[in-house]
């Protein structure tokens, strides 16, 4: 009997997690901007769950319990990660979630531009606090009595909390006023465009003031800063479109973050970055590129093509890239240099 009653509570248990997954997943992603992250949150939530009702806990609303935890979990994870994102290298962009196909209206009606890079970069500028009761009430709906529950403060203090919020992110809120069918269109447009190096073309489709953003995390080749402007923007891609056959890259349109978008493969079929496209007005508004390599490791396996050499060798690591350049010869009157240890060049 005893077994029995085990059993049925770790198929209940089961069945809970599998239930309530996608939403401890869109809150902690949305909160943390990270895949990653917000697949161990989640995990942890749910061993929290597991742990209570081992010690013989009645849990009546688990839905609650376990948004609660993703919650507070999401919250912790900020607070101690405050000094590496201060830290990061470069502009800092969300880990992108990929689709191939055009998200259903179901899917596209619970996204509502709330999953989109735009809009998870914004929540940058608030707090851990400030992101969960913002999140809560306008993207999960949540009341102001529930949030207060699960972010352990005072229902007054989360209306205060949200109108701070809310001003934050009215100020920057991205606009997606576009339909399916013309963000589609004008995603198909531009990425031709730069695949063929049609400059003029390229000019037609973007913003005046678009801004094209690149995340590598200091481990891979991107923009140092954004570029502004639709000269430079366009003349950028146009850059990169000329160094996709020398690498063997191409180019798949995909939804990221339930926005038009595209991943480059290199000769292998391993992912070189993501690229998300904000439209709005007919028009290109932003471009965001992640190239980091921890960012796309959820997606498969990573390309080497668009990495940076390792910081700590003073000369470039051997074999060189191309194979017609001849080893360096030491002259027999040239000074030594200094062995670096791990360079196979020295």
């Amino acid at each position: 009997m005893q077994l029995a009653s085990a059993l049925e509570r770790g198929w209940r248990m089961t069945e809970d997690y599998e239930q309530f997954r996608p939403l401890m997943f869109s809150i902690a992603y949305r909160m943390t901007g990270s895949v990653s992250d917000a697949e161990d949150i989640v995990q942890e939530a749910f061993l929290r769950l597991t742990r209570v009702l081992r010690d013989g806990a009645a849990i009546d609303a688990p839905r609650a319990y376990l948004a609660t935890a993703t919650t507070r979990l999401a919250i912790s994870h900020l607070r101690s990660a405050r000094v590496r994102r201060e830290a990061y290298v470069g502009a800092w962009l969300p880990e992108p979630l990929v689709a191939d196909t055009d998200p259903g209206p179901a899917e596209r009606a619970e996204i509502s531009d709330s999953l989109s890079m735009a809009f998870l970069v914004l929540l940058e500028s608030l707090t851990p606090t400030e992101r969960a009761v913002f999140l809560l009430h306008e993207v999960f709906g949540y009341g102001y009595r529930e949030i207060a529950d699960i972010t352990g403060k005072s229902e007054p203090n989360c209306r205060q909390i949200l109108a701070r919020a809310r001003h934050h992110i009215d100020q920057g809120k991205p606009r997606f006023e576009a339909s399916r069918e013309e963000r589609d269109e004008v995603a198909r447009r531009f990425l031709a465009a730069a695949e063929g190096g049609d400059l003029s073309a390229l000019l037609e489709l973007l913003a005046p003031d678009v801004t094209m953003t690149g995340d590598g995390g200091g481990k891979a080749w991107a923009v140092a800063r954004p570029v502004h402007g639709r000269d430079r923007v366009a003349r950028f891609m146009l850059g990169l479109s000329r160094l996709g056959p020398k690498w063997g890259v191409r180019v798949e349109p995909a939804w990221v973050n339930g926005q038009p978008g595209a991943v480059a493969y290199d000769a292998g079929g391993r992912v070189v970055s993501v690229l998300a496209l904000d439209i709005a007005d007919g028009l290109v508004q932003a471009v965001r590129s992640v190239v980091n390599p921890d960012k796309l490791r959820h997606l498969g396996a990573v390309s080497d093509v668009a990495l940076r050499p390792p910081r700590d060798l003073r000369c470039r690591p051997w074999p060189p890239t191309s194979p017609s350049r001849p080893r360096p010869t030491r002259s027999s009157t040239a000074s030594p240099t200094p062995r670096t240890r791990g360079c196979a060049s020295c």
